[in-house]
C-alpha cells in the first residue's frame, strides 16, 4: 500500500477514536447539532477504518504464514495461506482506494429532471415522452417521488418540454450521468412507407439546492411574469393568472411553472428550479475548464454531446461514452436502468481511481 494512503488511513483511525470520545462527552450529548454532525462523520469514516483494520489483520496473517513456512512439514500449507492472504490484501486495498475517493456532495440530493424534444418534429416530442416515462418507471422501482413542475405537450403526444422534481435518497448519484443528447432510431406511427427515422431529445439532471439562499439570486436580476396557465388542470387553472415565468437577466435562464393551482406555489417552485439551473450552469462551466486539460469520459455536463442511441428495430440501446450495448430495449424503456447506471458509475469510479493513482 502506498505510504500516502497508509498515512491517511492511520489519521482516520486516530480520528475515530477521538469521535468515540466526543460522542460520550456531555457538551456534545447536550448539543443536538454537534451530536448529529459528529454522528454523521463517524458513520462516514467507520467503514473505511473497518477496512483498514481488516487490511492490517491480513498483513499479520501473511506474516504468520511466512513464519510457519520455515517448518518444512508446514511449507505447503503455509504457501496456500500466503497466496490467499495476499489476494485478500489486494482486494481490501482496492476497496480502500474506492472508499477514499472524493464524494460528490450532491449525490444524496433530490433532482430536477428536464426532458426536451430536439430535432425530429412530432416524433421527437413522442420520444421525449417515452424518455420521461422511462425515468418515471425507474423512480417507481426505487420508490422515489415524482412531481411534475411544468410541461408543454407535443402536438400529437409526448412533450415539447417537461420538468419534474424527483425526490429520493441517492437520486442524483444514480441519474447524474443521464444529462446529454439522446437519439432514437425507429419507424414512427405516422410513417406509411416503413422507413426508419432518427430524432433526438435532450435530458438535463440537476441537483436540487438545499436552500434557494445557497445560490445568490438578486431580486433585481429576476423578471417575474404571471399568465394564465394552459393545458390540463380543470376549470380553475384556466381562470386565474396562476402560472409564473421567471427570467434571470444576467444568464438569460427562463423558468416557467404552471402545474400548481396556486400562483404562490408556482413561484416558489420556479425559484427552486431557477436556483438549480444557475448552480448547474456554474458546475458545467467549471467542468468545461477542467475538460480543457482532461477529457472526462462520463459526467462532462455537455448537453450537446450525443450520449446514447435507442435503436428500436434492433431492440438495442448503446451508450457511446462507455461503449455499452444492451439488447433489452423494451425492459430499459420500462425503467430497468440498473445495469446501465451501474456501468456508468463504475466507469466514473475507475476514472477517479486513475486520477488518484496519478496524484500519489
Amino acid at each position: 500500500m502506498k505510504e500516502s494512503i497508509s498515512k491517511k488511513l492511520a489519521s482516520l483511525r486516530e480520528r475515530i477514536v477521538e469521535l468515540d470520545r466526543l460522542l460520550s462527552a456531555p457538551e456534545v450529548v447536550n448539543d443536538m447539532d454537534s451530536y448529529r454532525k459528529i454522528t454523521r462523520e463517524h458513520a462516514d469514516i467507520s467503514p473505511v477504518v473497518g477496512l483498514f483494520s481488516d487490511y492490517k489483520k491480513s498483513e499479520d496473517d501473511v506474516a504468520a504464514a511466512q513464519e510457519m513456512g520455515r517448518d518444512p512439514d508446514m511449507r505447503e500449507f503455509a504457501e496456500e495461506e500466503i497466496k490467499a492472504g495476499r489476494a485478500r490484501l489486494e482486494q481490501i486495498e482496492l476497496d480502500l482506494q474506492k472508499a477514499l475517493l472524493p464524494k460528490d456532495p450532491n449525490d444524496d440530493k433530490n433532482i430536477f429532471l428536464e426532458v426536451r424534444a430536439g430535432t425530429g418534429g412530432d416524433e421527437s416530442a413522442l420520444f421525449a415522452g417515452d424518455l420521461f416515462r422511462m425515468y418515471t418507471r425507474y423512480a417507481e422501482r426505487n420508490r422515489w417521488q415524482v412531481e411534475i413542475v411544468s410541461e408543454s405537450p407535443g402536438e400529437v403526444g409526448g412533450f415539447k418540454e417537461i420538468i419534474a422534481r424527483i425526490a429520493g435518497h441517492g437520486a442524483y448519484s444514480r441519474l447524474k450521468f443521464e444529462s446529454g443528447g439522446h437519439r432514437v432510431q425507429r419507424v414512427p406511427d405516422t410513417e406509411t412507407q416503413g422507413r426508419i427515422h432518427t430524432s433526438a431529445a435532450t435530458v438535463a439532471v440537476m441537483p436540487e439546492a438545499d436552500d434557494v439562499s445557497d445560490i445568490v439570486i438578486n431580486a433585481g436580476d429576476v423578471r417575474v411574469d404571471t399568465f394564465r396557465a394552459s393545458g390540463a388542470g380543470g376549470q380553475h387553472i384556466n381562470k386565474t393568472d396562476s402560472a409564473v415565468r421567471l427570467t434571470h437577466i444576467p444568464t438569460g435562464i427562463v423558468v416557467e411553472c404552471q402545474d400548481g393551482r396556486s400562483q404562490h406555489k408556482n413561484k416558489e417552485q420556479a425559484f427552486k428550479v431557477l436556483a438549480a439551473r444557475i448552480k448547474d450552469k456554474q458546475t458545467r462551466e467549471a467542468q468545461a475548464k477542467e475538460a480543457a486539460t482532461r477529457k472526462s469520459l462520463v459526467g462532462s455536463g455537455d448537453r450537446s454531446e450525443r450520449i446514447r442511441t435507442y435503436n428500436f428495430p434492433q431492440g438495442r440501446m448503446t451508450d457511446h461514452r462507455i461503449n455499452l450495448t444492451l439488447y433489452k430495449l423494451d425492459f430499459i424503456m420500462d425503467g430497468d436502468l440498473s445495469e446501465l447506471t451501474d456501468g456508468l458509475m463504475a466507469e466514473h469510479q475507475a476514472e477517479l481511481l486513475a486520477r488518484l493513482g496519478e496524484q500519489v
